[in-house]
Formats: C-alpha cells, structure tokens, sequence
C-alpha cells in the first residue's frame, strides 16, 4: 500500500501545478478524476437533476391525488367533508417542513443519501395510508408521508448549483421548479380514475408506485455535493483527514442548521418587508391552487353534473398554464435579463444585474390569477358551455407559477449566500401552511357565497395583491438598502 501511494503521489507531483488541496478541488492532480460534478459529461449532469426533479414530481403529487377520494372517505369512514379533507392539508403542511430536515441531513450524509433514504419512506407510508381502517390512521401516515417526501423537494436546487455553473442553471432549475406545481395539477386526474375504476386506496399505491420508480432512478446517480465528496476523496484516495470543522462540536452545528432552516426564516418573515410581502403574495396564490382541489370538483358537480373523473380531467388545464410559463420565463429572460447582464459586463460590473429585473416574469403574471378567477367565477354557470371555467384554470396557474419563479429567483439574488437560503426557506414555510389551511375551509366559503362569489372574493384579494412586485420593482433598491441582513448592493 505504502509502495502504491508513494507511485500516486510522484504522478501528481510530475503534473503542472500539481500541487494537492486537502479543502477544495484538486483539478490537475490524479486524485479528483471524475469526482467534480461539475465536470461531468452533461447527460450524467442532467440525469441527475432529472431523477431530483422526478422524486420532486413524486412528493408533490402525493399532496393532490388523494383530492378525488373526499366523498369516498366521507363515506367510508362517516366523517364530515372537512375531516375527509384533513388527509391532504397534513400532507401539504408537513411538506413545509423539508428544509428544516433537508438542509441539516444533506449537509450533514450528502444529498444522495437523503434522497435515498426519504423516497422509499415515504412510499412506505403512503401504502400503509392505503390500508388506514380509519381517519385519523389515514391522517397521521399521510403526515408522514409528505414529511418524508418533504426533505428531497428542498434539496433539489441544491443538486442543480452542484452540478452546474451559474449561467447554465436557467434549463435544469426552470424543468425542476415546474416539478412541484405539475405535481398537484396531475394528481386529480390520476386519483379520479383510480378512485373510480378501482377504490380510493390506489390512490395511496400507486403513490407508493411513484416512490419505486423514484428510487430506481436516484440508484443510478452519484454524491454531487462537494463537502462531502471532497471528505471521502480525502479519506479513501490520499488518507487526509477531512478539513477541519467550523463548528466546535455536534450540538453547535446543529445550532447553526436550525437557525439558517427555522429561526432565520420566521425572522425574516417578520422583519423584512420584502420576504414578507413576496412570500404572502406567493403562499396566497398557492393556496387558492390547494383549495382549488376541492372547489374545482363541487363547482363542476354542482353546475355541471360531472363525474368524478370527468372533474379530474378538468385539473389537466391547471397543468397546460403551468407549461406555459416555461417559453414565458425564457422570453423574459432572453429579452430583458440577458441584455441587462450584457450592459453590466460592458460597464464593467461582472455582470452584475440589480435583483429587480428577476422580478419581471412576475409582474407579467401578476394578472393572471386575477383574470383567471373572475373568468371562473362568473362563467361557471349552466348556461354556459362548461369549456369556459376550464380554460380560465390556464391564465390562473400560467401567472401562479410566473409569480413564483419570479420571487423566488429575486429573493435568491437579493439575499447572499446563507440568508437567500433562509429566505427561501421562509417562502416555502408561508406557501405550505398556507396551503395547508385553505382546503379546510373553501367548501364552507363555496357554500356560504356561492360559486360566484367567494371566487370572486379570492379574485379581489389577488388584486389587491397585483402590485406588490411592481412596488418592490419600483423601490427595491431602497428597501434593499435598508434591510438588516447582507444584500446584493447595486
């Protein structure tokens, strides 16, 4: 062995620069061959966002294709509607729970290991969902189900920065952010015919199915976050010890974790003005998606006499508006991002582009929800061809998901490094709970307005809603400059 290592270390010493570094990427050496992620072939690149973005899929569509069974459960179990709708909103909240469990796990094992280990688990919990006997059985696996799902949707941006540079993350992060609103939008559809054609359990298996594939694909993909692969590098090829720790001992670090994935976030929620205004704006509109799930299927049983499966399928232009913001978000930052980024670099700024431009998808799809709703509200009628309120779904989730690229790539570059991470953290804990709460009550609201006007009620709210990144927009700079925390400063 001694004889060998002593071969390996006069090869790196004959290469240029071939000097060894314990603490980074070694490039020119013998020892980081084929170990950066970053220099991996672009199809082992994307195959792994892929199989992120996949197990993201998966997680998220658990949230929605229980939404079918509401009447079966409410039959089965002799529960009332807003107990049958429990089940889902304890899924969606535990799925705001992932950063507080993602970030310290992967930081800690790597992201492989997390993915690994959450996507069989929560598989595993959603088949014993299928076998609940009764409600409240049916509510705690589901919770637990969405939290062991939660952690490989918070992980996932992270796999992107691991394996690709800055200026080509646009593809991958738009493919993997489009994954936790498709979800939702394709599990009516899966659920009502699996509810309808077979009982409300498949519902669960073939979540558990989802997980399978999930996991078939992530044993094939390989570690990408540095820290650790650089930890292994040192202690299996070279026997140097992993660089020495920040953190004087295990309780410290965790300390640390808690407060950039907990603390920080609910601070910044309530502190910054534009964590809070961008995050409310966002967790509203994606609640009304979430309280859609039962608000779609009694507007159309009621108005329209549709099935359960014919209600599901409606959810599909839910899924084409969020297509739709894919070439949206490209044009926007084809025609005005890239120029300014051009401009920077002439002027001499590295490129550098004042945060607010990221907030232009957003300011386009702030009037989509509102047109979206008032188009549902007052089209769904039964004089009215039942075509109309379906199409209206496509402008309502095309500017939901605008809104959300939009915010969250401004929060990313307003806020650096550890605090963008709280930052985010804190939009998804608003968007989840939020999310969580607002099925419990929209059949109550439906029933008490009517159709017409508790969507037009959520339509007003929207509205009054519209401005709030046309103003950050408008005096970014100056709230920027006033914030508490490190901010991009241009």
């Amino acid at each position: 062995m001694d004889t060998e290592k002593a071969a390996k270390e006069a090869a790196d010493a004959a290469l240029p620069h071939g000097r060894f570094n314990p603490h980074d990427w070694s490039p020119t050496t013998i020892y980081d061959a084929g170990l950066n992620p970053a220099t991996w072939s672009k199809g082992k690149r994307w195959y792994a966002v892929l199989a992120a973005a996949f197990v993201s899929f998966t997680g998220s569509l658990g949230s929605s294709i229980y939404s079918p069974a509401f009447g079966h459960i409410t039959r089965e179990f002799n529960v009332s509607s807003t107990v049958a709708i429990l089940p889902l909103s304890l899924y969606v909240l535990a799925l705001g729970m992932g950063p507080i469990i993602g970030a310290p796990a992967s930081e800690t094992y790597g992201r492989r290991p997390v993915y690994l280990a959450c996507a069989p688990l929560g598989g595993l919990f959603a088949l014993g969902a299928g076998f609940s006997k009764n409600i409240w059985t049916l509510c705690i696996l589901r919770f637990f189900s969405g939290l062991s799902f939660a952690p490989t949707l918070a992980i996932g941006a992270g796999t992107i920065a691991d394996v690709f540079p800055p200026e080509d993350r646009g593809p991958p992060s738009t493919i993997y952010i489009l994954m936790p609103f498709l979800g939702p939008a394709l599990g009516p559809v899966i659920g009502s015919f699996a509810t309808e054609r077979v009982s409300w359990e498949w519902t669960q298996f073939i979540l558990t199915f989802f997980a399978v594939a999930s996991l078939l694909l992530l044993c094939f993909t390989e570690e990408t976050y540095k820290k650790i692969i650089i930890a292994r590098r040192n202690r299996k090829r070279v026997g140097h010890p992993p660089p020495p720790s920040p953190f004087p001992n295990r309780m410290e670090k965790v300390k640390f974790m808690m407060t950039v994935t907990f603390v920080r976030p609910l601070h910044m929620l309530l502190t910054e003005p534009i964590v809070f205004c961008l995050s409310g704006y966002v967790a509203f509109i994606f609640a009304v998606l979430f309280g859609f799930f039962a608000a779609i299927p009694y507007t159309f049983k009621i108005v329209y006499n549709f099935s359960n499966e014919e209600c599901g399928l409606v959810f599909l232009s839910v899924g084409l508006g969020c297509l739709l913001a894919v070439p949206t978000m490209l044009v926007c930052d084809r025609l005005f991002y890239q120029p300014q980024v051009r401009r920077s670099r002439k002027d001499g700024n590295n490129g550098i582009v004042p945060p607010e431009y990221r907030l232009i998808p957003a300011m386009i799809g702030s009037f989509g929800p509102p047109v979206g709703l008032f188009w549902f509200a007052w089209t769904a009628r039964n004089d009215i061809l039942w075509a109309s309120p379906v199409v209206s779904l496509i402008p309502f989730a095309w500017g939901n998901l605008c809104i959300f690229i939009g915010s969250a790539t401004y929060l990313v570059d307003t806020y650096l490094a550890l605090n963008a991470a709280s930052a985010i953290a804190a939009n998804g804990f608003f968007r989840y709970t939020l999310g969580a709460a607002f099925p419990l009550f929209t059949l109550q609201m439906y029933h008490s307005l009517s159709i017409r006007w508790a969507t037009s009620l959520l339509g007003f709210v929207s509205i009054g809603l519209l401005i709030v990144p046309w103003v950050i927009f408008k005096w970014g700079e100056v709230i920027r400059g006033r914030s508490s925390y490190e901010t991009l400063k241009i």
